[in-house]
């Protein structure tokens, strides 16, 4: 069964929306950069999920043409899997539409793939693997 690991938000401004969820009682981890994915990234930890801060490295990311196109906000759900191979195999076999191909690793070794917004009622959806590196206080997409 899945469940929430994280809601990603894009933001503008990474160290002041950080700040901003410091004040409310969360401690921001250290920022990490994911190269493929054009991000710097902090998580958030609550309890058993995590929010994690998005800010664009480049323009041309997709975190940089979501906040050009609709400015700071959600952007994406993450649901951790205990098999993401499987689960992509599954997806696939049924026609679900991924963003890439290719499972990923982001920060924090985490394994990842993107469901695309037009298999999922507009929600940009991550599916990660569940495991040691998707808890406490690592990690990004």
């Amino acid at each position: 069964m899945p469940r929430i690991d994280h809601l990603g938000i894009a933001v503008r401004d990474l160290r002041a929306a950080a700040r901003l969820y410091e004040l409310l009682g969360c401690r921001a981890t250290a920022a990490e950069e994911v190269p493929q994915e054009g991000v710097r990234a902090v998580m958030l930890p609550l309890g058993e999920s995590r929010i994690e801060l998005l800010e664009a490295t480049r323009p041309d990311s997709p975190v940089g043409r979501f906040l050009e196109r609709r400015g700071g906000g959600l952007h994406h759900v993450a649901l951790a899997v205990s098999d993401l191979a499987a689960v992509v195999v599954r997806l696939r076999a049924a026609g679900v539409r991924l963003v890439s191909d290719a499972i990923q690793v982001g920060a924090g070794g985490h394994r990842y793939v993107f469901l695309h917004p037009s298999a999922a009622g507009g929600v940009l959806i991550e599916l990660i693997e569940s495991g040691e590196s998707t808890k406490g206080n690592e990690r990004q997409s």
